[in-house]
């Protein structure tokens, strides 16, 4: 059956308004959910205090505040999972080019 582009039910681009009224907090609720997760994995303790970083907030990353800062956040915390899952990965380093840091998290991510 089809229709026009763009109706309930249907797969592809949707904007907010077609996804329904909760759409634009989704990704605070991944957000929270996501810190939950680190939480329980000890990410305060064993990756943020050997870098001297702060704790996120709930909504760290769903609203674009700093972006040099989240991103380097980004990949220290991937650095530390990927190490945590039995994979040596040298933390990448503030000032690195991030096509590259990006290019060696997937890399990395992909050889699991």
């Amino acid at each position: 059956e089809e229709g026009p582009p763009g109706r309930r039910g249907e797969r592809g681009e949707e904007g907010p308004a077609e996804r329904g009224p909760g759409a634009a907090f989704h990704m605070f609720v991944i957000m929270e959910d996501l810190l939950d997760k680190l939480k329980l994995l000890s990410y305060e303790e064993e990756a943020l205090r050997r870098h001297n970083m702060r704790p996120l907030s709930r909504h760290y990353f769903a609203l674009p505040t700093n972006p040099g800062e989240q991103f380097f956040m980004f990949c220290t915390l991937a650095a530390w999972l990927i190490n945590k899952a039995g994979h040596p990965f040298e933390q990448p380093q503030e000032y690195d080019d991030p096509n590259a840091v990006i290019s060696n998290v997937l890399s990395e991510l992909r050889s699991f």
